[in-house]
């Protein structure tokens, strides 16, 4: 996430929260919850166990209670930003977020919810081997989301084929073809 550097408020890695896989995994948007729980992983020093626990439960995961309550405010965001009530705002700020934390929960949630649909509604690839998805993760933790050109375009021509390629077929027809 480039533009995440620009938001120093949040560490959502090193905090093992991060909000993307939350958030995706509310979704139920596998390539996306996988693809950056590794990346948070990795952050976390292969600590996969923590990434799972915020994941799956993260009122009850081993992070701080300013993150668990940025997490319910996201889950909320996931389903409906009208799901967001004072008391959830209130209770980030007892637990020490910034009003900047809050808008950044937010937003990053909101993103997150329009790229699993991004994903999702275009039938994106999806490795089933997780080995694929901890290689990227190394990758993307250790050098960012900036790629040499050459490795970039393989894994847009490996990871951005539609499920119809997977059963046979060469491309999705045009919503307008005759």
């Amino acid at each position: 996430m480039p533009w995440a550097r620009h938001l120093p408020t949040l560490k959502c890695h090193e905090q093992g929260g991060d909000l993307a896989t939350f958030v995706s995994a509310e979704n139920e948007c596998r390539y996306c919850q996988t693809i950056h729980g590794a990346i948070a992983a990795h952050h976390l020093g292969g600590n996969e166990d923590l990434v799972v626990q915020v994941k799956n439960d993260p009122q009850r995961a081993a992070i701080s209670d300013k993150l668990k309550a940025l997490l319910v405010i996201a889950g909320k965001t996931a389903e409906s930003g009208k799901l967001v009530t004072a008391a959830d705002v209130e209770r980030a700020r007892q637990h020490g977020a910034t009003d900047v934390e809050i808008h950044d929960t937010v937003l990053i949630a909101s993103r997150f919810c329009m790229a699993n649909r991004y994903v999702d509604g275009l039938a994106t690839f999806t490795p089933e081997d997780d080995k694929v998805y901890d290689r990227m993760g190394a990758m993307m933790a250790n050098k960012g989301y900036s790629m040499p050109g050459k490795v970039e375009l393989f894994l847009m021509s490996v990871f951005m084929r539609f499920k119809g390629d997977r059963n046979g077929a060469r491309s999705r027809p045009a919503a307008n073809a005759q």
